[in-house]
């Protein structure tokens, strides 16, 4: 019986303060739309962004450590724009192997987290 309908949203840590980078990264160069909070929230610091029927919390963790293997993964419409993007930023990234019908790469969040970039079919 299936009982999970699908992803609702991923929760990426961050260390307070981590507002502005977080607007930088995931908003303007991933392009991900912000969203307000539920009211009882906004105190905790953080932000969320919304990836079409998901969402990406990111919420600060007061002994924050990034995630270097547990990781988000974005489908993303153009894998080679995305890292020339990326790249121009200053932001590092790492090939992952190739999907069997799509590439991949990996970079670092503002934090150090893992986040993986996942090119549409070809």
């Amino acid at each position: 019986m299936k009982r999970v309908a699908r992803v609702d949203h991923v929760q990426i840590a961050a260390p307070e303060g981590c507002e502005r980078a977080a607007r930088e990264f995931y908003g303007s160069i991933l392009g991900l739309q912000e969203i307000k909070k539920p009211l009882v929230l906004p105190t905790r610091g953080g932000c969320w962004f919304q990836c079409d029927n998901q969402q990406v919390h990111i919420g600060v963790e007061p002994d924050f450590h990034p995630s270097k293997k547990a990781h988000a993964a974005f489908l993303v419409f153009s894998l080679d724009e995305l890292r020339q993007t990326l790249l121009a930023r200053g932001v590092h990234v790492v090939d992952g192997e190739n999907l069997p019908v799509r590439g991949r790469f990996y970079a670092d969040d503002p934090w150090g987290n893992r986040i993986e970039f996942v090119g549409m079919q070809r």
